[in-house]
Parts: C-alpha cells; structure tokens; sequence
C-alpha cells in the first residue's frame, strides 16, 4: 500500500536571521529528514565562510543538497539550479523522507515551488552588456530596461548588475519582456509546500549581520578569498559579486583598506537583507514567526505543532 509523499517544508528569511539553524533543529527531530540549500553562492565550491555554508558537521549529520555544485569559475544560472533541486525532492520523495528547504535566494525559490516558463540565453547580447555595466554602470542600463519593461525593472536595484544585465539580455534576445516569462512573479497559486518565515526587529538583525560578518572575517574569510584569487581559472562574474567576496577583492586589490572592506561588507549585506525580506514578504503563502531572541527556540515550536 502506497503512502502520500511528506510534504515539503520551507524555512524563508534574510540573511544572518538563523534559517539553516531552524532547519538544522527540525531536522534532527525528525531523523531521515534532509535538507535542500536554495543559495545563489553556495552552489560554488571552495565558496564556504562567506556564504555561510553549512559545516562538515553539520552536513554529516544531516543529508545535505545543492551546495558544492559548480566551479567558482563557472556562471550558475537559475535554471542549472532548478533542475538539480528538482532532481533532489524527487530523489529524497523517493526515500519517502522530508525535504527541508532553506531558502535565502527568493528567485531560486519561486523558480522551484511555482513552476515557471525560463528564458535563454543570448551570449552575445549579454557579453556586450556586460561591457557596458563596466564602462557606464548598471544604473545607466536599469534606465534603459525601464524604458523597455517597466516592471522588470521595479522589481531590481539599479546597482544589481547582474539581474539589470539579464533582464536586459532576455528582453532583447527574445523579443519580449523579461517580465512577461513563467506565471508571474506578483503570483501566488497554491504550491504543496508548508512555508515559514524569520522575521527579526531591524535593529536587531543588524546587529546580528554585523556579528556574523565579523566571525567570518576571525574564521578565516580573507585567506579564502585570497585562495579563490591563486586558483588557475579566474572567478566568474557570478562568483566574483557575491557579498563578501566582492569587497574583500577591492581590498586586495589596494582599493580599499581592510576596515572599509569589512564597512561596506555590513552595510551591502544590511541592504541585501532588507531586499530579501521585501520579496518574502509579496507571498501571501509564507507564515511568518516573529523573533526576539533565539530562532531556533521560538520557531521550532511553531514548525512541531500540529
């Protein structure tokens, strides 16, 4: 006799707010329970203190997925992405375990809980882009995408270069809007998944980012940069951008000194957070935990209840 597959389970939130500890608890109260990272960086090897990989320790007691999944030097695009996440929920649904999603990178996310239509590719569009995000900006480039769809571009930071220069290379390699692709991004059908978010006070989660960067820098952040740097294929674009990396880059570079590294470093991932918790938040589907003190003790709880 057949059973019904273990609903997923989803833990959302911004950066530095204690979603892979929450998972890491669910987890070990729920043995064979294993869990799915949904991270733009983690993906790239040898990419660890930065991105705040899980631990070998942690990845030795509970089955881990998506992480280590491409060179540094590699672009990891969101589609290469979603097919290995898909072929992990089916495999661990196959072993009639549970699947406990992690997930900070909310297009990732959605490109795996709401099925979506992805647009290709178009190199050579998007090399000359690139060149142009480099000479003019990418704020210059937002300007033009708002011209050309409006609401892909309000759904981005002009300084992103990365997400103007492929809304762009889509919008001009397909002949259509970036936004009219998949569902839609404002959206929200029911999806077989149950969805938890981590909501922190502002000022408290900054404090915690500042912490977290700071324990990064003690355990070993910039020498892992550096080895990124001697390794004999270069950093790709992607990887090169990630919070972090980028800044401690400049440094080494002679761009910065090491304390405004670290500075910039807080401040990006203070800004990236804020951006993460606005996009959660647009989906009416996640139920959300307020925290005061301790996530995995007031979260938890919610997760065990009936």
């Amino acid at each position: 006799m057949s059973t019904a597959p273990v609903v997923p389970l989803v833990v959302v939130g911004p950066t530095a707010s204690g979603k892979s500890d929450v998972a890491m608890a669910y987890a070990a109260a729920h043995p064979g329970a294993e869990i799915v990272a949904v991270d733009a960086m983690q993906v790239y090897r040898r990419m660890d203190i930065g991105t705040a990989k899980p631990t070998a320790a942690d990845r030795a007691e509970v089955a881990h997925h998506c992480l280590d999944l491409a060179e540094p030097s590699d672009d990891f695009a969101v589609t290469d992405f979603t097919a290995a996440a898909r072929a992990a929920l089916h495999e661990i649904e196959q072993r009639g375990a549970q699947a406990v999603i992690v997930a900070g990178t909310g297009l990732y996310l959605r490109a795996l809980t709401d099925p979506m239509e992805i647009p290709g590719r178009w190199p050579e569009v998007r090399a000359e882009l690139e060149a142009r995000a480099d000479d003019v900006g990418p704020e210059v480039l937002h300007a033009e995408l708002a011209a050309l769809d409006p609401v892909a571009a309000s759904r981005m930071e002009p300084s992103n270069a990365r997400r103007v220069v492929r809304a762009l290379e889509v919008t001009r390699g397909s002949g259509r809007p970036f936004s009219s692709f998949g569902p839609g991004l404002d959206t929200y059908p029911p999806v077989p998944f149950v969805q938890v978010g981590l909501q922190w006070d502002r000022a408290r989660l900054t404090q915690r980012i500042a912490q977290r960067v700071h324990r990064m820098l003690a355990g070993g952040l910039l020498g892992e940069v550096e080895a990124l740097l001697a390794a004999p294929l270069s950093l790709s674009r992607t990887a090169r951008q990630a919070l972090g990396y980028k800044e401690l880059i400049d440094h080494l570079d002679g761009s910065t000194s090491l304390d405004e590294a670290v500075a910039t470093i807080i401040l990006r991932t203070r800004q990236f957070a804020v951006r993460q918790e606005r996009w959660f938040r647009r989906d009416p589907r996640i139920r959300w935990v307020h925290i005061e003190h301790d996530p995995v003790a007031e979260v938890l709880p919610v997760l065990l209840s009936p």
